[in-house]
């Protein structure tokens, strides 16, 4: 990877001084015209229609205003080391997260570790635990893909309602960043395997306004820090029109990773009990529970299911919905138009409407599917794609 990044920013150094595509001199003083790159291939429509929905599922995005829960508790002789309430940033968090508990879960020298749960932050946890030289079970009544982790979007979101600025410390900040920068890292070492759980994705920002639009008020002060780890992923750029086939006054595009969910689950799950991992099926409803373990030492990763296994009344829903289009492999991108974000993934076409702003579906503990809010969503980008909508490339 590195020596990748390297050969393109030595790439960029040579474009910018005019030594690639442009003239060659030879030895006769003549010059040789250069072919230029080839234009990318134009972007695959993507099928909006309502009657193509193959599937509606529901999240609960784990919030606590202050962060993610990240600390120890003595249960009678059990040290639990606490890892949950990360909003709607589990994935992205998940390894640099489970960093940080598990440090403290090994301090005292155990081998023999506890995880409850086996979603994101629970196989990242039992994986880095493996990895550290332990013996892990993992203990959860539902598992990947019944897990609530298996609803989300996928996208790389590290900030994600991951608190609000207003009840954060003062070194919240800096232990996000070393959070993010950590799973970032070994997110990267699941590129390019057979199941393509973490690739890279273009994303298209759409506007009916030639002009960026201004800030809008929120009203609430979700802690935004992205621009912290702005070295560690490309800026976006805008793409003149005639570049791109979206039939809107302004497209800015990004890349950014994304996680094939279906497929990262089942490599994390694999390499877990491929490494000597045990998964049993079990369901604590009370702290105490927890007493029936062997293991002295658990990593509580229940994620929205520790608002009732600890009473923690700071765990707050966020509700998030996502109507599944049928996969289409030539869909290579993603899209945000009017409040509508769209992923191509290998099990589905994820389209959800986020709201207004980032309150939306703030304490909602409704798990039901929405069909009207899905179709409308899809309604939303169907024009996109219409017949005759679309600028030819150039």
């Amino acid at each position: 990877m590195a020596d990748r990044r390297a050969l393109l920013q030595r790439s960029v150094a040579l474009g910018s001084l005019g030594m690639l595509g442009g003239c060659a001199t030879t030895g006769r003083g003549a010059q040789l015209q250069r072919p230029a790159f080839a234009a990318p291939p134009p972007l695959a429509p993507i099928w909006a229609r309502s009657d193509r929905i193959m599937n509606i599922t529901v999240c609960l995005r784990p919030f606590r205003a202050a962060g993610p829960r990240i600390e120890a508790e003595t249960v009678g002789d059990k040290l639990v080391v606490h890892n949950y309430g990360h909003g709607g940033s589990g994935w992205s968090l998940s390894w640099g997260s489970a960093l940080k508990a598990l440090k403290i879960a090994l301090a005292g020298g155990e081998t023999d570790i506890a995880v409850v749960g086996c979603g994101a932050l629970g196989l990242t946890a039992a994986t880095l635990a493996q990895r550290a030289g332990c013996r892990v079970t993992i203990y959860a009544k539902d598992r990947l893909p019944d897990a609530r982790s298996a609803r989300a979007t996928g996208v790389w979101s590290p900030d994600s309602r991951i608190a609000l600025t207003s009840a954060t410390g003062p070194g919240f900040a800096a232990q996000w960043e070393e959070m993010a920068r950590r799973s970032f890292r070994i997110h990267l070492q699941y590129l390019g395997l057979a199941d393509r759980p973490v690739e890279w994705l273009d994303q298209y920002r759409l506007s009916d306004s030639a002009q960026p639009s201004p800030p809008q008020p929120e009203p609430m002060d979700f802690a935004h820090y992205l621009p912290r780890i702005a070295d560690i992923t490309p800026p976006s750029e805008v793409i003149p029109a005639g570049q791109h086939p979206f039939p809107v006054a302004r497209v800015r595009r990004g890349s950014t990773p994304m996680f094939n969910i279906a497929g990262y689950g089942h490599t994390l799950l694999n390499d877990f009990l491929l490494n000597g991992g045990k998964l049993e099926m079990a369901e604590f409803h009370a702290p105490a529970e927890l007493a029936t373990l062997r293991q002295k030492v658990i990593l509580n990763c229940t994620g929205y299911g520790a608002r009732a296994l600890f009473r923690d009344e700071s765990v707050v829903p966020v509700r998030g919905q996502i109507g599944w289009l049928i996969p289409q492999a030539e869909v290579t991108y993603g899209l945000y138009y009017r409040g509508v974000g769209v992923i191509s993934r290998h099990d589905g076409i994820a389209v959800q409407y986020s709201g207004p702003d980032e309150s939306y579906g703030y304490n909602d503990a409704n798990e039901e599917p929405d069909r009207a809010e899905a179709e409308a969503a899809v309604a939303t980008i169907a024009p996109l794609f219409a017949a005759g909508s679309a600028r030819p490339r150039t």
